[in-house]
């Protein structure tokens, strides 16, 4: 996990225009959620990777090109699925309201 700053996560030494960059925020009633995990499934639903999110509630994940569903899991409270396209030379910026 990448280490936060105030406003999102730190994009330093990443070659954002080699990458696609999926990464984000949960949070629940505006505050951030540390105790979550975010899952990464390819189109067909099949599970390709899972972070903790950070104290802040940040997550960040490096995908292929395509479209990704973003799996949240935490205490008290549904399973959320957020739906988000990658792409190489850009960064998908996502909050997960819980």
């Amino acid at each position: 996990m990448c280490g936060a700053t105030a406003g999102g996560l730190s994009l330093d030494g990443v070659v954002v225009a080699k990458e696609a960059v999926v990464q984000g925020q949960v949070v629940r009633g505006g505050e951030p959620v540390s105790n979550a995990y975010v899952r990464l499934l390819d189109r067909t639903g099949e599970f390709t990777a899972e972070v903790p999110t950070s104290a802040t509630g940040h997550f960040r994940f490096f995908a292929a090109d395509g479209d990704w569903t973003l799996r949240t899991l935490a205490p008290r409270t549904e399973t959320t699925d957020r739906s988000v396209h990658a792409a190489i030379g850009s960064v998908a910026e996502v909050t997960i309201e819980l």
